[in-house]
């Protein structure tokens, strides 16, 4: 394993640990709202510390940039740390077990290591750039279908931008009706993180940040699906319009999407 993806997976698991202990003890949760229908808690901010502690002991150079945090600028710029420490926090603070760390590194620009989390389940997904993707530490590969019969999409509600949500459930129209089923479950990076392990076919949300998917598209990319914008770009860090598949799947999927798409969110 990489010295930086070894450092990434030892914050995620300590991360974890804070989050696991806050999940078993719900009285002692303090939520407050940052936004609209956007929540953090002390749980979020004490895995978030958990993550940075954990990577400053072994760089202290490097930047940090988190949900929580915004960017803790380090000597080096080079090296930049994408971090959501509680991905999924309406999941846990509803009692929901489906929650991740997520952990990425990137080096001037591009997206090197990355880790994903999942602390009830004990699943760790992580990927090296060019060295595939493993799910507690064997290879996983995205699924194998040609088009959307009998797939299993994954998607996320624009609760934070619910003035798309006509343009949106015209596009969950659109594909349902080609597909088998749908899930929301609630946690991006998860979503990325099954669509490498084959167990979900497709995914697309729209309206997220850098954090949400630094770590699940080089997972998913280095396990043989493709991540990109709503227009079939590789825009989607700036947009934050993401959809996910493997090859076939995802030309099918950015095509009805197309179909449904405002000028607003073609981009």
């Amino acid at each position: 394993m990489h010295p930086m993806l070894n450092i990434a997976v030892r914050a995620a698991r300590n991360a974890g640990q804070v989050i696991v202990k806050g999940f078993a003890n719900p009285d002692n949760l303090e939520t407050r709202q940052k936004g609209q229908n956007d929540f953090v808690t002390n749980v979020d901010l004490d895995a978030e510390n958990a993550v940075i502690n954990t990577i400053r002991k072994s760089y202290p150079e490097h930047t940090i940039i988190g949900e929580e945090c915004g960017e803790l600028t380090g000597s080096n710029p080079d090296y930049q740390w994408i971090i959501d420490p509680l991905d999924g926090t309406t999941n846990f603070v509803k009692g929901i077990p489906h929650f991740a760390v997520s952990i990425a590194l990137r080096v001037k620009g591009r997206t090197e290591q990355a880790v994903i989390y999942d602390p009830i389940r004990d699943e760790l997904f992580t990927a090296s750039r060019g060295a595939g993707a493993q799910l507690n530490g064997y290879r996983i590969r995205t699924g194998k279908a040609k088009d959307l019969t009998n797939t299993v999409l994954a998607t996320g509600f624009p609760f934070k931008q619910k003035h798309q949500a006509e343009a949106y459930l015209a596009m969950f129209q659109g594909l349902f009706v080609q597909c088998a089923d749908i899930r929301r479950a609630g946690a991006a990076s998860l979503d990325l993180a099954y669509v490498a392990a084959g167990r979900v076919d497709g995914y697309w949300e729209l309206g997220l940040k850098p954090w949400d998917t630094a770590a699940g598209s080089l997972i998913a990319r280095e396990a043989g699906a493709i991540v990109t914008d709503f227009v079939g770009g590789h825009n989607f860090d700036r947009s934050g319009n993401v959809v996910c598949a493997n090859p076939k799947v995802l030309k099918v999927m950015l095509s009805t999407i197309r179909e449904h798409l405002p000028e607003s969110l073609a981009n």
